[in-house]
């Protein structure tokens, strides 16, 4: 059943009249609905194209968390062969909101690293909604050691609200586990390749988004910190999320245009839920660009040049 965001009425209007006459047919076959069918196919289409085009930075957002978006499962499941998930830090236990493993995309030995969120209610208990706790960056950095060991490129596909700011988590280090993180992703001789799938919230993304290459699905975010909380900070007022939203510049193309990220990896018109498979493909072929021009650096050139991308930024503002 498909979920519809609050600016998407007229696309729920003309989709719901359409479910209606599909229904009247088959309950009745001498009823020919077929011609109407088609025009409100036409109609529902021009309605998403025209919504589409015009998404503000809050719609973004909206777009960004929608439900029915395509994980980091997804992913894995149609671009990952030979997948091997690894558990566990070695030091507290596991978190099951950052995956990791070992894998070949698209015949290359790989190492993998995403935030999962989960689609329904079980599976989002179990992956605490995405957020991560320490155990699970140190998970992460366990994998990057292993990557960095054997000469296998990193991926990354970063999909968080943001660090679980739980008190456990705090207890057992949760800004440390972060800050080691990123630091991993700076310091290893293997290309890495990161997207941004959904949300890039805070700390909790960029400890696994620090990449040679970084890129944006057109419908994500990324940010230092939720429109929420940055509206609860600066207003005192969580409502005025749309506003904080706004100015935050969180989108794909302010992002590209301030020099945070590298490209932008288009979606379908009505964003990634829509057609799952064309946006994960598209995805694929990006990353598999990406490595291709990064396995041409020796390993110090590789490492040279991830940290000059991230020295650089602001630098031009």
């Amino acid at each position: 059943m498909q979920t519809y965001l609050d600016f998407e009425k007229p696309i729920s209007d003309l989709e719901g009249k359409i479910h209606e006459l599909k229904k009247l047919a088959a309950e009745d076959e001498s009823i020919d609905t077929s011609e109407e069918i088609a025009r409100l196919e036409g109609r529902v289409r021009e309605a998403t194209e025209e919504i589409y085009s015009k998404l503000n930075a809050w719609q973004k957002t909206q777009v960004a968390r929608h439900p029915q978006r395509p994980h980091f499962v997804d992913y894995a499941s149609h671009l990952l062969t030979d997948f091997t998930p690894l558990a566990g830090d070695r030091g507290f236990g596991e978190d099951a909101a950052i995956q990791a493993g070992l894998a070949r995309f698209r015949g290359q030995p790989v190492a993998v690293i995403g935030q999962e969120k989960g689609h329904d209610t079980k599976s989002r208990l179990k992956h605490n909604f995405g957020s991560p706790r320490p155990e699970g960056y140190r998970k992460a950095i366990r994998v990057m050691e292993m990557a960095d060991r054997f000469g296998l490129p990193i991926i990354s596909l970063v999909d968080t609200a943001g660090a679980y700011p739980g008190v456990g988590a705090e207890e057992r280090g949760q800004a440390e586990a972060i800050a080691r993180s990123t630091e991993m992703c700076l310091a290893v001789r293997v290309p890495m390749v990161s997207v941004v799938i959904g949300e890039g919230g805070s700390g909790g993304a960029i400890a696994i988004a620090t990449g040679n290459r970084v890129y944006m699905l057109q419908n994500a975010i990324y940010s230092v910190i939720s429109p929420e909380g940055a509206a609860s900070i600066l207003w005192r007022d969580s409502t005025r999320a749309k506003e904080a939203a706004t100015n935050m510049r969180i989108t794909a193309e302010d992002l590209k245009e301030l020099g945070i990220i590298d490209d932008i990896i288009p979606e379908p018109v009505g964003g990634a839920h829509r057609d799952p498979q064309t946006v994960i493909t598209s995805t694929g072929n990006v990353i598999e660009g990406a490595l291709a021009e990064l396995g041409k650096l020796s390993g110090d050139e590789v490492r040279a040049a991830r940290r000059q991308k991230f020295l650089q930024i602001g630098r031009n503002l």
